[in-house]
């Protein structure tokens, strides 16, 4: 596999939704990395708690702040707000990268299932919204619960990173290789994120199944 990507050891990393245990999972790995995290939640307070929580240097403040004044941006919010936060942070987000990282999904007494999306997938609808960013899908299958382990050292798990944009999807990879035991691998454009969102209910399945945090390896790349 090329090792050809991009020094990103000093961009700033900001998360929206960063108080959810995904987008604090992943400060917390960026953070043990080095890199500086932003949290972002509607409310200040709660982001600034959540920083607080996890040391390093990770600091909080609303989405808005946060979607300024990061380098790069990955969005970790719920999907029943997704497009009224992407609208609402449209000038904020231009021209940076916005890494989404969203999965549609429902839930009834089978388990987790795919729900459909009008453009496509969330990132595609990102991409809808945010017409001045460069959108980049990734980071769907981590495991929280692993990222937020302290007793976990090395996350056993390839990123599948998508997009239209080459230099934005190798700055990805390179920042899902800052955290220990992780590769980012290109996966194809943003027309395809639609399977890799909805196969985190397969993943959902196969971690209620066997009682694990299941991950995906791509092999002999």
């Amino acid at each position: 596999m090329s090792t050809d990507l991009p020094d990103v050891s000093g961009i700033s990393i900001g998360i929206l939704g960063g108080t959810g245990d995904q987008g604090k999972g992943l400060a917390r790995r960026f953070a043990l990395a080095g890199n500086p995290v932003l949290i972002g939640s509607r409310s200040a307070e709660r982001a600034q708690e959540a920083a607080a929580g996890l040391g390093g240097q990770v600091s909080g403040a609303d989405n808005a702040t946060v979607a300024a004044q990061a380098d790069v941006v990955i969005v970790a919010i719920p999907w029943d707000g997704h497009r009224s936060t992407l609208e609402s942070l449209r000038a904020e987000l231009a021209g940076k990268i916005v890494v989404d990282c969203v999965n549609p999904l429902g839930f009834d007494k089978q388990g987790a299932y795919a729900l459909p999306v009008e453009e496509g997938s969330a990132a595609q609808q990102a991409a809808a919204v945010l017409p001045d960013s460069r959108v980049v899908a990734a980071f769907h299958h981590v495991s929280a619960v692993l990222l937020l382990d302290p007793e976990v050292e090395e996350i056993d798990l390839d990123v599948l990173v998508l997009g239209d944009d080459r230099e934005a999807t190798d700055t990805v990879q390179a920042l899902a290789s800052r955290i220990n035991g992780v590769r980012g691998v290109y996966g194809g454009r943003l027309r395809n994120a639609h399977q890799i969102e909805a196969l985190t209910a397969n993943l959902i399945s196969i971690n209620r199944r066997y009682k694990a945090h299941a991950g995906l390896r791509v092999t002999d790349v």
